[in-house]
């Protein structure tokens, strides 16, 4: 996992790898963002340009089945929808770096952290330790975050979803990223939700 400061903004560090957030920064910036990326402290769980991918994927099927057009640009799709998901996915403040331990086997003893995002939708972090040498967690950490999409399920870990961080502890100046990893994980975390959200605020053709 990639970790190390970061000379610039939250803002400056994913323009500085367009090769997987080239479309994550235009869409900041189309949903009236860049501010909060450039000038306030936050904790950003950061989507890669192919977990936006996936999300289209994933929407135009259903899209499809309501016998609708699909979505082929970012543009389609209101501001206010982008901005309210961005918000699901950083925390206010810049020193959320050490999580407390989560086992989704063990969950009673090892819960992970119920945090509130920017939206204040109900989140969990959590790093899982492997076993070293046939030590339990005495081995590596993986990062986690799973959207709990219920007050009255916040503890049934059944009922979250999970995604893995793939690099951890980015420093910028303005806070901390940690890098979603991309291939597993829809923007959103639901792109069922995502698109209910979209709907009602009305896609564009």
């Amino acid at each position: 996992m990639q970790k190390g400061d970061f000379n610039g903004t939250i803002l400056d560090y994913l323009k500085s790898k367009p090769q997987y957030f080239d479309t994550l920064v235009k869409i900041i910036n189309y949903a009236g963002m860049a501010n909060v990326f450039q000038n306030e402290e936050i904790t950003f769980f950061a989507p890669a340009d192919s977990s936006l991918r996936n999300t289209y994927v994933a929407c135009n099927g259903i899209l499809n089945q309501l016998g609708r057009p699909p979505i082929t640009r970012f543009q389609q799709i209101k501001p206010s929808v982008w901005r309210k998901h961005y918000q699901d996915i950083y925390l206010r403040g810049k020193s959320l770096t050490d999580f407390p331990q989560i086992d989704f086997s063990n969950i009673a003893a090892y819960p992970g952290q119920i945090y509130n995002s920017y939206d204040d939708l109900i989140m969990n972090v959590g790093a899982i330790y492997s076993a070293g040498g046939g030590v339990p967690y005495a081995g590596y950490r993986q990062l986690v975050i799973s959207y709990i999409p219920s007050p009255s399920s916040a503890r049934d870990y059944q009922t979250w979803t999970t995604a893995f961080v793939s690099s951890v502890n980015i420093k910028p100046t303005n806070g901390y990223v940690h890098v979603l990893r991309y291939p597993t994980h829809y923007f959103g975390f639901d792109p069922g939700k995502f698109l209910e959200t979209a709907i009602i605020a009305g896609i564009d053709n």
